[in-house]
């Protein structure tokens, strides 16, 4: 009787980090949990994301918030594939190879952005640093369609810090006028050799900077992580680093330690200390502030866009 044929060995999604030591994993204060996906509208916007063949930020990161953003029909879209140039501690996207650009995601990703009715959408993409551009004039053609779909559709774009690209590349991005420009520096930069060893913290610094010269009227937003070993005295500079580049709105979440290969959780900040965060963010002049454990890039994007704007009109009256 022949031997039973062994079971195949689990294909690992993070094959770069396979050589790292495992990290323990701390268990999840009350704070953080939240429910299962499920219901009608999660299943619609599943559908419609897998009809156009588009993948999203909210799986390939594995976001808390998934269920509750599904649900209300909003999802961000990830373009330029979901494989990684970069390998990065904390996330949870795929390290390797990316296959080529895909000249038709642009017009996918606008008619999704109709056929859920967005009034506000977040397209977001993996580093591209095998492209000259580093995927800019991919993110201005997605930025165009849209308009072009979905006019009534206000444009948030998350993306890479085009580190590698040519000259211009940023330019392009700000050139196709999309409303809210989003660059996370993700972290203080005495952590960035170890949570995020292929980027630059002044070169992310001055992209957001950058856009400001190009663009006055352009909203620009930010974002950082706290859980992963940096002291409150650190976010507070970096917080004054992105007033320095006139940086409208600050993010501040609570990392989570995707799996035991990626950077461990030094600790769960409570929601006190939170709040103590938004507060000294409004003090330093920041127009919005979302700072909670859930908080991410693009979580209730919609709503705080419409409050961003009315800040700055309100500000504006007061001048």
């Amino acid at each position: 009787m022949a031997a039973p044929i062994p079971p195949a060995p689990p294909v690992l999604r993070h094959p770069e980090k396979a050589h790292r030591p495992d990290q323990s994993q701390p268990k999840k204060p009350a704070w953080i949990r939240v429910r299962a996906p499920s219901g009608a509208g999660y299943t619609r916007t599943r559908e419609i994301l897998k009809t156009n063949r588009l993948t999203t930020v909210c799986e390939e990161a594995g976001c808390p918030n998934v269920g509750e953003c599904w649900s209300q029909g909003h999802a961000t879209m990830m373009i330029m594939g979901e494989i990684c140039t970069r390998g990065c501690s904390f996330c949870n996207v795929a390290t390797g190879r990316p296959d080529a650009l895909d000249a038709f995601e642009p017009g996918r990703v606008a008619h999704a952005v109709a056929t859920l009715g967005l009034a506000h959408v977040v397209v977001t993409s993996v580093d591209r640093d095998d492209l000259d551009d580093g995927g800019a004039a991919h993110f201005a053609q997605t930025i165009r369609a849209i308009r072009h779909r979905a006019p009534q559709a206000t444009i948030e774009v998350l993306v890479p810090d085009f580190l590698k690209a040519r000259p211009g590349s940023l330019e392009a991005v700000v050139e196709a006028r999309p409303d809210v420009f989003n660059h996370n520096l993700e972290t203080v930069p005495g952590l960035y050799p170890t949570v995020r060893p292929g980027a630059r913290y002044f070169h992310s610094l001055r992209i957001l900077q950058r856009v400001k010269e190009l663009d006055p009227a352009m909203f620009t937003k930010s974002g950082i992580m706290v859980g992963l070993g940096e002291d409150r005295q650190g976010v507070l500079q970096v917080m004054d680093d992105m007033r320095a580049a006139d940086v409208d709105f600050l993010t501040v979440g609570q990392y989570l330690q995707p799996t035991p290969k990626h950077h461990r959780v030094d600790r769960f900040v409570t929601p006190e200390e939170f709040d103590g965060y938004a507060r000294a963010a409004s003090g330093k002049g920041f127009l919005m502030v979302s700072a909670t454990p859930l908080t991410r890039s693009s979580y209730h994007a919609g709503d705080d866009f419409a409050r961003l704007r009315a800040a700055r009109e309100a500000k504006l009256a007061g001048a």
